[in-house]
């Protein structure tokens, strides 16, 4: 969905609540970011922190209309499991 050096924000289509980003590094962890408040929700790799904020600030309003554009029409049968990266 957005990509940043080697940092990847991933909005996963059939997600759960609450809105959120995940950010794949390119060790191969993952994190996410509540769109809500921008807070961590995983323990974040040391020295990575101050870097992914700054990428996610940057692309913020478009990854939360992403969520919405995927989220606000989901049903209450919806299944887990989707993705939505920017290779889609």
């Amino acid at each position: 969905m957005a990509r940043e050096g080697e940092i990847q924000f991933i909005v996963r289509t059939r997600d759960h609540d609450p809105p959120h980003v995940h950010v794949s590094l390119p060790d191969g962890k993952e994190v996410r970011i509540n769109l809500n408040d921008g807070s961590f929700m995983d323990p974040v790799p040391k020295g990575k922190g101050k870097t992914i904020e700054q990428a996610y600030r940057r692309h913020a309003e478009a990854i939360r209309e992403v969520w919405e554009e995927y989220h606000a029409s989901r049903g209450p049968d919806y299944e887990a499991g989707g993705e939505l990266s920017d290779h889609h």
